[in-house]
């Protein structure tokens, strides 16, 4: 018992340690560096995926790895049936220590860290997060995002609303957060339509909508946005063709105002992004880049 409690101390002094941190991502470095009334304990392990420090029965954390645009996970961790996400055994075997570190936090209810890689060496925590079910003919457990997920977990079906208030979730816990998290990364945390660097006024914009289809929280349908570029693509004043050049709306390269209009919108017209990921499947999908422009060329025929 005075184990199991000081597990869970240590737990919510992570997570609040993890609060003082920056959002964009963390990694192997900073995690080692964590202690607990002089204690130190590290809170990712640099080769294992599942994290049990010394004298701790049940694990403190998991972590995916990053997997680059275009390639497959090595662990395939995915939303079953039930809309909650799996999160894959170590190995084969479900007596595997580390499997057994996992079953101990689900049993005794203790909440864990999930570092989700968004690079290479980069990881964005989501916290806190609880096993729910054990599933080992499936080899994976099953994951709540929050308090509600777990209770609707515990039940022995799900209504319709339920399910949604699972998805939704999902997508505002996990996809989301994951989605901005890799794209800044894959923009090197710069605006691409203009260059901009201050991690704090940037966003990750979606080409199609996630609302859409195609309109997945992935790196090539996504752009690194200031916010006031942001708001302009989502609001077809400025468009961007499938050769990466933007486009303005006339009625704004018609208007007179100041500065800001001029510099930030009016001369983007014609001219190519400013920045585009290195890697080659990271860079915008064609095929959503000539779907979203030909809604901005839609949009221009219909304001006239």
């Amino acid at each position: 018992m005075l184990e199991e409690q000081f597990s869970r101390l240590v737990r919510y002094a992570a997570m609040d340690w993890l609060d003082a941190r920056p959002a964009e991502g963390v990694d192997y470095a900073a995690l080692s560096t964590f202690e607990y009334e002089g204690i130190h304990i590290p809170l990712m392990d640099r080769q294992r995926g599942i994290r049990k420090p010394r004298g701790f029965n049940a694990a403190l954390s998991i972590r995916t790895v990053y997997t680059p645009a275009g390639q497959e996970p090595p662990y395939a961790d995915a939303a079953g049936s039930d809309g909650l996400i799996r999160y894959k055994y170590r190995g084969d075997d479900p007596q595997h220590p580390e499997n057994r570190a996992l079953r101990r936090a689900h049993l005794d209810g203790l909440p864990l860290i999930w570092f989700v890689g968004v690079a290479s060496a980069s990881y964005q925590p989501i916290y806190p997060v609880w096993i729910v079910k054990d599933e080992p003919e499936q080899l994976q457990f099953a994951l709540a995002l929050d308090e509600a997920q777990r209770v609707i977990a515990s039940q022995p079906e799900e209504t319709p609303e339920q399910r949604r208030y699972v998805e939704r979730l999902n997508r505002q816990r996990l996809h989301q957060p994951m989605f901005r998290a890799r794209v800044l990364a894959a923009y090197e945390s710069r605006c691409a339509i203009c260059a901009l660097r201050h991690v704090e006024l940037l966003d990750a914009a979606h080409i199609i909508a996630d609302n859409q289809p195609h309109g997945d929280p992935v790196v090539p349908n996504g752009l690194a946005m200031c916010k006031i570029h942001h708001a302009a693509f989502d609001r077809d004043i400025i468009g961007l063709r499938p050769d990466l050049k933007i486009e303005v709306q006339r009625a704004i390269l018609d208007e007179v105002d100041g500065p800001m209009l001029r510099h930030g919108l009016q001369e983007l017209h014609g001219h190519a992004v400013m920045v585009i990921p290195r890697a080659q499947a990271a860079r915008p999908d064609r095929e959503r880049l000539e779907e979203r422009y030909e809604q901005f060329r839609r949009d221009q025929v219909g304001s006239r």
